[in-house]
C-alpha cells in the first residue's frame, strides 16, 4: 500500500475484558486488549484491532518497538497522521 506512513505510540493493557481504544495516555494512545500477553497473542490482537479501527489491511500495521512491553511503537502504512488521529478518536472508549 502506498501513501503516507505514521509511527504511532501506544500504551497497551493486555488481558482486559474487551479490546478497545480507551483514549489518550500522554502523547500516546491507550489501548486495552482482551488477549493475554503470552506467545504474541496480545500483539496479534493489537494489530487486528488497529487494522479494523483504522480501516487498513493487517499487513499495513507493524509493531516496530516494544514487542514485549506495554509501551509500543507501531508503523501504520498508507494512512496520514490526521486520519489516524481522527479514526482513533472516533473509537475512543467504544467497544470493538
Amino acid at each position: 500500500m502506498s501513501g503516507p506512513n505514521i509511527r504511532l505510540r501506544l500504551r497497551v493493557s493486555p488481558g482486559a475484558s474487551g479490546s478497545r481504544v480507551v483514549g489518550r495516555h500522554g502523547d500516546a494512545w491507550k489501548v486495552r486488549i482482551a488477549a493475554p500477553p503470552e506467545n504474541g497473542k496480545a500483539n496479534d490482537a493489537l494489530v487486528d484491532l488497529l487494522a479494523e479501527t483504522l480501516g487498513v489491511p493487517r499487513s499495513s500495521i507493524e509493531i516496530v518497538a516494544g514487542h514485549t512491553s506495554r509501551d509500543k511503537t507501531v508503523m501504520v502504512r498508507g494512512v496520514g497522521e490526521a486520519d489516524v488521529e481522527a479514526r482513533l478518536a472516533a473509537f475512543d472508549g467504544a467497544a470493538a
